[in-house]
């Protein structure tokens, strides 16, 4: 646990946070920055107006990139749902394929059987006329 002191506004405050300590120091200069142009802008506006603007600004902007999450996580379980379909869908064409050239296989086999008892039968019918 780091313990980090930041200054914003002129008031200073003491943060433990997990966070390396210039990463709060970083962060409290944003919001101190955006403070000061907020009251700069306008005389009517007082640094804790300013100080819940921004608050409301960075919420807005958290809530913003939430939902840019979401949906890109949404996109990405399309992406992989139909990258899981076109697997199978080519593990099933795989499949097919070796199925029909087994077919093939079994056809080409019958074929020549076929060939083979048709010169045998020819063999045979010459030897038959040559004897008579």
């Amino acid at each position: 646990m780091n313990k980090v002191r930041v200054t914003i506004c002129g008031k200073e405050y003491a943060l433990k946070t997990e966070e390396s300590a210039s990463y709060y120091i970083a962060l409290a200069k944003k919001v101190e920055n955006t403070i000061d142009q907020m009251t700069t802008q306008s005389d009517s506006v007082t640094v804790q107006s300013a100080a819940v603007l921004a608050a409301l600004s960075a919420f807005d902007d958290a809530q913003k990139a939430n939902e840019s999450i979401d949906n890109i996580r949404t996109q990405i379980k399309e992406y992989v749902d139909e990258a899981c379909r076109a697997r199978a869908e080519r593990d099933d064409a795989v499949k097919e394929a070796e199925t029909l050239k087994a077919r093939i296989k079994e056809l080409e086999n019958e074929l020549n059987i076929e060939k083979m008892k048709k010169t045998i039968d020819e063999a045979g019918g010459a030897k038959a006329a040559a004897k008579k």
